[in-house]
């Protein structure tokens, strides 16, 4: 059963790939986003637990460790590149964390959330082995950031081309960045589709706001509840 459920993720992607090319990559019929639906759909037409899916499904997860390392690949690429924005990228990776992080304590107080919720949804912009951690470590529910990371994710890649659009926004590089800081690894993984220096940037976003998110989330969490509460 495992060779059958890694199958049907290769294949459901696959099929993702195609629906994308033929809609003439309608953002809402992203490849992950079909993939994510058709799984779904099988598990709970088969009634199939997602631990029995998981064990095949494992197989792919085992290899998100190795394709991040192979970003360096294409961010060695761009290294003269990025010499030069050294300084504005990292400004920018820190003020994207604070705004996100911020905003999502102004929302639990707006909302009405329990405290475990919003620890769990502060870190819902960084790659999800991260964003579990930071959530455990500031008593949030690591299993709740994982369903987040993946939601935002693809809300991110789903709406970042429009907006781009919307704002006239052309640089790859920024494009790259954008998706890269506020979508993780799913928006990286729609930035190789814009262009390989757009990747290469999502790249390095996705990496540094993971780092900045970790030092920097339970210190402004413990500044910013006070003002709310």
């Amino acid at each position: 059963m495992p060779a059958f459920w890694l199958c049907a993720t290769l294949l459901a992607y696959q099929l993702g790939i195609i629906v994308y090319k033929k809609s003439g990559y309608f953002s809402l019929l992203a490849p992950v986003i079909v993939a994510i639906v058709c799984l779904i759909a099988l598990l709970v037409v088969t009634a199939t637990p997602y631990e029995t899916y998981f064990a095949g499904g494992q197989f792919i997860h085992l290899l998100l460790g190795p394709a991040t390392v192979a970003l360096a690949i294409p961010l060695y690429d761009q290294r003269h590149r990025l010499a030069k924005l050294w300084l504005p990228l990292l400004i920018g990776v820190t003020v994207g964390s604070l705004v996100g992080i911020i905003s999502t304590l102004a929302l639990r107080a707006l909302f009405g959330a329990s405290f475990e919720s919003a620890m769990s949804l502060v870190p819902k912009s960084v790659t999800t082995p991260i964003a579990m951690g930071i959530a455990e470590k500031m008593q949030g529910i690591p299993e709740f950031t994982a369903c987040i990371v993946v939601l935002t994710g693809i809300v991110g890649a789903v709406i970042a081309v429009p907006l781009y659009k919307v704002f006239g926004i052309k640089q790859d590089f920024i494009k790259g960045f954008a998706l890269g800081l506020s979508a993780h690894c799913m928006g990286t993984s729609r930035a190789f589709q814009i262009s390989e220096k757009a990747g290469a940037f999502s790249g390095l976003a996705m990496g540094l706001t993971g780092i900045v998110t970790a030092l920097i989330a339970p210190y402004v969490a413990g500044w910013i509840l006070p003002l709310f509460y």
